[in-house]
């Protein structure tokens, strides 16, 4: 696959179809894009072009550790320099989970090349901002103090971006183990301070000032929960919401965790809500 040199990262990116308005999407925590082909090659057959990228410290891309913003801010950023490379903006931006936060990061930051967004599983509440502040920042932080950055990149999650693209072990082993567990507290602190906002990411006013279109699509589990959506949908003007693509439970009878299948099943589903909302959104 093609690799751009983003900000002085090594991207590694895909283009699905061959020509329309362009889509970047993008999965939640730090997985890979690979999981999205199935789903971009549908959206795609309706007349776009989708962007797929291994955001940094994820997939095939490097792995490198930026402590001047929150991790979802560097990554908005990212594909924000990326979509100008491509010729790609303004573009539709979406994804899943830290896809969707990525999204609405890059719709604050960068509004002039943004047309709308595609977002399922939003993030928010307090049991969703612990989870995963230490699933992705504190486990880090404890093995670099105990390990070294050897803990870190014997990992799961860096060991296979290792595997995906070699020249990440000595990225990371050649970090000092200060620096980066700095890093780790700076995206922790930054992650933490989400707790009380409507959404991970996005104050009342930040999502009050979104011009461009939203389709949002609820999940039905405690850290994309549907009153996330709901409020989500509340503060965005120009957005629709779907709470019944998966299905649908009540807010005090809702998932431990997200279900793989059920979303993976899903897929038409949200190809036949995107595709109708690409197309009024475009006829606009």
């Amino acid at each position: 696959m093609p690799v751009a040199v983003v900000r002085g990262v090594h991207i590694n990116y895909e283009i699905v179809g061959t020509s329309g308005p362009f889509i970047a999407l993008t999965p939640g925590s730090r997985r890979p894009y690979a999981e999205l082909v199935d789903l971009s090659k549908a959206i795609a057959a309706n007349g776009y072009r989708v962007l797929l990228h291994d955001r940094r410290n994820c997939g095939a891309s490097d792995c490198a550790f930026d402590g001047s913003g929150s991790e979802h801010e560097i990554w908005a950023d990212d594909l924000y320099d990326l979509a100008k490379q491509l010729n790609a903006a303004p573009l539709y931006v979406g994804g899943s989970s830290a896809g969707a936060r990525l999204a609405i990061l890059f719709a604050i930051r960068h509004p002039d090349a943004l047309r709308g967004m595609l977002l399922w599983r939003v993030t928010g509440g307090q049991e969703a901002v612990d989870r995963l502040a230490e699933n992705y920042y504190g486990q880090y932080i404890k093995l670099a103090k105990e390990g070294g950055m050897k803990a870190v990149a014997d990992s799961e999650h860096f060991a296979e971006c290792i595997k995906a693209r070699p020249e990440n072990k000595e990225r990371i082993l050649s970090v000092k183990v200060d620096d980066f567990i700095k890093v780790m507290e700076t995206w922790r602190g930054a992650f933490l301070t989400a707790a009380e906002l409507p959404i991970v990411g996005a104050t009342e006013a930040q999502l009050n000032a979104i011009k461009s279109p939203v389709c949002l699509i609820a999940g039905n589990d405690v850290i994309h929960t549907p009153v996330t959506a709901r409020k989500a949908h509340k503060l965005i003007p120009n957005s629709e919401l779907h709470d019944d693509v998966v299905e649908k439970r009540d807010d005090a009878n809702l998932k431990h965790d997200w279900d793989r299948k059920e979303w993976r099943d899903a897929e038409p589903k949200l190809v036949k809500i995107f595709a109708d909302f690409l197309k009024r959104a475009e006829a606009k």
